[in-house]
């Protein structure tokens, strides 16, 4: 998450971000639930389906000058034979939009701007906003949106790497969206790899609600961003090689050890996991992230009380946690959280409208069921908190952390390399030292492109 310095500053931190624009939410995640609808378990959800600075500092780049020069196939709706090939099936690709255009030179400056002071781009980069077909939490049909950036070379074949981004609230911010938000992905592509990058439900130009860290989810959108992506490179006189390799940071650490799951239990037959990395992510809510935010002293508690209005509010869409908000929050709170959370508002509105602590923020009774989960509260973190226990990597894997991260406890991290080495699993940790949580993606980062290129 990029909070404003000034929110920061109030809770003791000194880390900056952009101030975001709005974009109007659709309809609320909810109103596509039908009351009688069975939430498929996250396997089954996971299963194959049937079918501002830095833009000043790169000339700016941006998407209203790119889709100046979009192609038909780009600004319009994709029709089968150009792109989806008739087919209505998961990741067929609805409509692609060129958004990004940079020159190597501008590459440079706009990842230097981002945070990323290495590596130095080798090409430039092209980028598109696709929006393609997925389901949604409950397995039914409907759409997400991904950026996918491609670099500017003769290579036809390119290796994909799928970054799995970290926390965003508003629609606006997603990737395929802001230009505020693609430094990864345009490191990524700028060193010759296509970048893959989902929003994620719910955010971008997808409707309804962000499902906020439901792994089950995320992982689904990323596979069909995967599947839409192979088949919009074609159009581009390119290819996909079928080796993935995958990261993310903060939330997309768990969806990045998700879909590297399922890709090796061939959820996509067409594509074979390569090696996997998360940096600083939540792995364990039930035994870290939640009871360290609550009750232990090395988070800093404006963040934590962001993560938990959040968290609860999605998670209450998906699991029933509550009938009422005031069951959980306290008022004032319980009349705003969930118009905050609709995705038309920036992390400034949540920060601003909501409390300096999470005991502030939630009922007594919320806090002690936190403390003892149970019922539908255990069954949601259980279920996400399972992407390093439940599995056995057959591939390189290595979990990135900060010692200084006052977002997301190191215990997440820790807790994860335990338990992937208990299965034999040889997963280094690798600290990068008393430095904050965004810092640490920004050093983590190129390390992990240098090691995939190391694996390539």
């Amino acid at each position: 998450m990029n909070v404003p310095a000034r929110h920061r500053a109030l809770a003791g931190t000194a880390v900056a971000a952009t101030a975001l624009a709005t974009l109007t939410a659709g309809a609320a995640y909810a109103d596509h639930q039908p009351p009688t609808a069975a939430r498929p378990s996250a396997a089954d959800r996971t299963a194959t389906g049937t079918s501002t600075a830095a833009r000043k500092a790169t000339g700016n780049p941006s998407t209203d000058r790119t889709q100046a020069s979009a192609t038909p196939l780009e600004r319009t709706r994709a029709d089968g034979a150009q792109v989806g090939r008739g087919s209505a099936g998961r990741g067929a690709v609805v409509s692609a939009e060129r958004v990004v255009q940079m020159t190597r030179a501008e590459a440079a400056a706009y990842t230097k701007a981002s945070g990323f002071a290495s590596p130095a781009p080798r090409y430039g980069v092209t980028g598109y906003r696709l929006v393609y077909r997925t389901i949604d939490p409950a397995g039914r049909p409907t759409t997400a949106s991904g950026l996918v950036v491609l670099p500017r070379n003769r290579t036809r074949t390119l290796r994909p790497v799928s970054f799995e981004h970290g926390t965003m609230i508003s629609k606006a911010q997603a990737p395929s969206v802001s230009s505020d938000t693609r430094g990864e992905a345009v490191l990524l592509s700028s060193a010759g790899y296509a970048a893959v990058e989902p929003d994620y439900l719910g955010l971008g130009l997808g409707p309804g609600r962000h499902p906020y860290a439901d792994v089950a989810s995320e992982t689904t959108a990323s596979i069909d961003l995967l599947r839409a992506a192979r088949t919009f490179t074609t159009t581009r006189h390119r290819r996909l090689d079928r080796r993935v390799f995958v990261t993310g940071f903060s939330q997309g650490g768990p969806a990045a050890m998700g879909l590297a799951r399922a890709l090796q239990a061939g959820a996509e037959p067409g594509f074979r996991l390569a090696a996997v990395a998360g940096i600083n992510g939540p792995y364990d809510g039930e035994h870290a992230q939640m009871p360290e935010g609550l009750f232990g002293k090395t988070l800093n508690p404006k963040i934590s009380t962001y993560y938990f209005t959040y968290w609860l509010t999605a998670m209450n869409r998906l699991h029933h946690l509550y009938d009422n908000p005031s069951e959980v929050f306290q008022q004032p709170y319980a009349d705003r959280v969930e118009a905050l959370t609709d995705g038309s508002h920036t992390d400034s509105d949540v920060l601003a409208q909501t409390p300096g602590t999470p005991q502030q923020l939630l009922t007594p009774k919320m806090i002690e069921w936190a403390r003892h989960p149970s019922g539908a509260l255990l069954t949601a973190l259980r279920e996400n908190d399972t992407t390093c226990t439940n599995w056995i990597p057959r591939v390189p894997v290595r979990i990135y952390t900060s010692r200084g991260d006052r977002d997301v406890s190191i215990l997440n991290s820790e807790h994860c390399v335990a338990a992937l080495r208990s299965h034999g699993v040889n997963a280094p940790l690798i600290d990068e030292g008393p430095i904050e949580h965004s810092p640490s993606k920004h050093a983590a980062l190129p390390q992990i492109l240098d090691w995939f290129g190391k694996l390539s």
